[in-house]
């Protein structure tokens, strides 16, 4: 969903601004007129983000996992919101996220939800994060959707970490790999193309070393201009994946992705029947659940057809019917909220079906990575050979010619 920065005035007077994500802007104003909020000016597009020296920053994420449960913590002692935001501030070690948390505090202090005012900076809160926020704190269990939000930073955290550990040693391995085999291609194979021209006139070159020779050439004659054109392709990805057509496709693409798909796609599921079920849980009715809960899943092609089965409850249908229509929903799971549905237990059901979710995760991700390092030295060893055997094929053949 679109996100809508707004100005707007308490009863008091004072001037309050932050960022909601809704559907249109009359879904904006009615949200404020629901916290007595009188709106001065609200506009498409996210707010300032936070700046610090003169430069945009981020916060480290396992520093902003820390704070989020620390801040769990203190609520669930009975510390005021405004008190835990102060103590967080004062003890933050990282500049940014004292600035960050110090314009929270003053924001939510002049009126603004906790959720508003952490939109205000989208490059320290992501928008699962601000989203399960919003859940919390309109199902009415904020403390524990902080801890569990901390927690979800710290699982990614922890997924990045083992990925890009298993992937250095045959990354440095496949970038060796691969910057030798193309020095090899550009400046040694062409010194044979003498020594097979008389194997090319009669037409017995092999067919590995005629495409040898073919990439040679054509590396040779175009190398700077590939370079340079997959350079523009990237620039111009990175471009796209900031609009929100980009964004779609490549959500799309994430979850359609070899191996890796599977994994994603489970994490987001569970993170929407975990939040789903947490809210009916605290009684908040299933289509505003829905609209809150799609914004949990980090990714847009889920949350569009979650947000198109909220449509199709509105009209009578079940909530199992337009999630397996979506094709991206796993069968079983499909099923277990069929179930539920006619036993009157979803809501339990959908954070069993998170846990159970959360644990094939787990297993799809250790073997992901035991596969890892084996699938890319194959990748190496198939391309070298392939060097090897075409150089190799019309000496031997010469060979056999002149014996």
């Amino acid at each position: 969903m679109p996100e809508f920065a707004y100005i707007a005035r308490n009863a008091s007077g004072q001037e309050i601004t932050g960022a909601l994500t809704a559907q249109s802007e009359r879904e904006v104003l009615a949200h404020l007129g629901e916290r007595a909020l009188f709106p001065v000016k609200v506009t498409a597009g996210k707010p300032a983000r936070a700046w610090t020296g003169g430069k945009a920053k981020r916060v480290k994420p396992q520093m902003l996992a820390m704070t989020l449960a620390q801040m769990g913590d203190l609520l669930a002692s009975g510390v005021p919101m405004l008190r835990s935001l102060d103590v967080l501030s004062k003890q933050a070690s990282n500049p940014v996220l004292k600035e960050v948390l110090s314009d929270v505090r003053a924001q939510v202090a002049e009126g603004a939800t906790l959720d508003a005012a952490l939109a205000r900076h989208p490059l320290v809160f992501t928008e699962l994060t601000v989203s399960m926020v919003r859940a919390g704190g309109e199902g009415g269990f904020l403390e524990d959707v902080l801890k569990r939000t901390a927690g979800f930073i710290e699982q990614q955290e922890d997924l990045k970490g083992r990925v890009i550990g298993a992937a250095t040693y045959p990354t440095l391995l496949a970038i060796a790999g691969f910057t030798a085999t193309t020095v090899l291609i550009v400046f040694f194979v062409p010194k044979f193309a003498e020594m097979f021209d008389r194997l090319k006139q009669q037409g017995e070159l092999p067919l590995a070393t005629t495409l040898l020779l073919s990439l040679s050439d054509l590396l040779r004659a175009y190398g700077l201009f590939i370079v340079a054109a997959l350079v523009g392709l990237g620039l111009w990805a990175r471009k796209q994946l900031h609009t929100d057509r980009g964004r779609v496709f490549w959500d799309g693409l994430r979850i359609k992705a070899p191996v890796a798909g599977k994994i994603i796609l489970n994490l987001a599921v569970s993170r929407f029947c975990r939040v789903l079920g947490t809210l009916l849980q605290n009684g908040v009715p299933i289509l505003r659940s829905l609209e809150i809960s799609s914004d949990s899943t980090g990714n847009r092609v889920l949350s569009a057809a979650i947000q198109q089965a909220g449509s199709n409850i509105s009209s009578g249908q079940s909530l199992a019917k337009p999630l397996a229509a979506s094709g991206l929903f796993p069968q079983t799971v499909v099923e277990m909220i069929s179930v539920a549905e006619e036993s009157n237990n979803l809501e339990n059901v959908l954070v069993g079906i998170a846990d159970g979710l959360d644990r094939r995760t787990e297993r799809q991700l250790d073997l992901m990575v035991r596969l890892l390092e084996p699938a890319m030295l194959l990748v190496m060893a198939v391309v070298i050979l392939f060097v090897v055997v075409a150089l190799l094929l019309p000496v031997m053949q010469m060979s056999a010619a002149m014996g």
